[in-house]
């Protein structure tokens, strides 16, 4: 059956991502409050996507972001490179006192039965600042463009970012590419912006020029206030998409434009081991991804891996359930990495979505 989109063959790009770039400290199993040193992995949602799919899927990508000009963004802008994706970036001069900054994002990684702590210093943020007009679209769009993303996190950080994600969002259309866009339902962020009234009335104007959404059915019923059935038992699988899959019609209805609907599913049994899938409705039909059981080694980034491989998979013509698998086995193999981005080949990825195996390669 047909996704339903309308993917050009060709482009300088294959895909733009739109967000903000923050750079994660990380102590590994030491929580903050006994750290003494702690790594640092360069991310962000939609540089996540852009990342994955430029080193593990050698498709041509770029961001678009903002850049302050002091070391702190000169570490990020250096990730950026490395992972091959290209830069468009608003460049802001930092003042030495109170910024702007490059967010901060601290997270440990847990262990067994203590889960990981997230916090954030998103302070006086650059990506904050962006507004529409700042980017020369045409421009970064001259040769072509496949695909354009961005997400929530980034569209609750200010008044303008939305404003921002929606010219972005059409002048890409305007170009021929398809767009998607990831949930991502913050409630601490949006309770800044303004609660979950303006949340709502926010990613429904996004997503009205959104074909491919990320989201799960709490992103789904907070974030764009779309009604589905009552989860009725507190003891409920996370891994059954009947909830998810019910709500699709409502989401038919009240947004026909957006072709498919993807998210990942995971039970989480200790902080290392967790039950892996994936569901996705494309296009009117639905698709269920296998279930592996996953020894996590980082967390964070999974659901972006998932999306990155996902959107390889109909970039490059494969079929609709096995663009879910690649989405499936890409994320599952993120979650075996120290970071928030990948270190997996596209081989591997392919081996583990037809029913690889952890055996030693040789």
């Amino acid at each position: 059956m047909s996704n339903g989109l309308n993917i050009s063959s060709s482009g300088a790009l294959d895909l733009l991502s739109l967000g903000a770039l923050v750079h994660r400290l990380d102590p590994g199993i030491i929580p903050f409050r006994k750290a003494n040193k702690c790594d640092i992995h360069v991310s962000g949602g939609e540089f996540n996507v852009a990342a994955n799919l430029s080193d593990c899927f050698r498709l041509n990508t770029g961001i678009a972001s903002a850049m302050v000009q002091y070391p702190i963004g000169d570490l990020i802008n250096e990730r950026v490179r490395a992972m091959g994706v290209k830069s468009f970036y608003r460049y802001f001069d930092h003042d030495g006192v109170t910024g702007p900054n490059m967010a901060c994002v601290f997270s440990d990684q847990g262990l067994g039965v203590r889960a990981p702590v997230v916090f954030y210093n998103r302070c006086n943020e650059a990506a904050a600042q962006l507004k529409p007009g700042d980017f020369d679209w045409k421009k970064i769009f001259a040769g072509g463009v496949r695909w354009f993303h961005s997400g929530g996190i980034f569209s609750a950080l200010s008044r303008t970012t939305p404003e921002l994600v929606i010219e972005g969002m059409k002048a890409a259309k305007a170009a021929g590419a398809v767009t998607s866009f990831d949930l991502n339902y913050r409630e601490k962020l949006w309770k800044i912006s303004g609660g979950l009234d303006t949340a709502q009335q926010t990613l429904r104007r996004i997503v009205e020029n959104v074909d491919v959404l990320v989201g799960n059915e709490e992103d789904l019923q907070k974030g764009l206030g779309v009604k589905g059935p009552e989860v009725t038992a507190k003891t409920e699988s996370k891994l059954d998409p009947t909830t998810f899959f019910g709500m699709m019609e409502n989401v038919r209805q009240q947004f026909p434009n957006v072709k498919v609907v993807a998210t990942t599913l995971r039970e989480v049994h200790t902080t290392n081991r967790h039950s892996w899938s994936a569901v996705a409705w494309i296009n009117g039909e639905t698709h269920v991804a296998p279930t592996c059981e996953l020894d996590v080694y980082d967390r964070v980034g999974g659901g972006d891996g998932f999306a990155a491989g996902m959107i390889y998979g109909l970039l490059s013509g494969a079929s609709n359930e096995q663009a879910v698998r690649l989405g499936w086995a890409h994320g599952a193999l993120l979650t075996t990495f120290p970071g928030d981005t990948t270190m997996a080949t596209v081989e591997q990825v392919q081996a583990f979505a037809k029913g690889g195996s952890a055996r030693i390669q040789r």
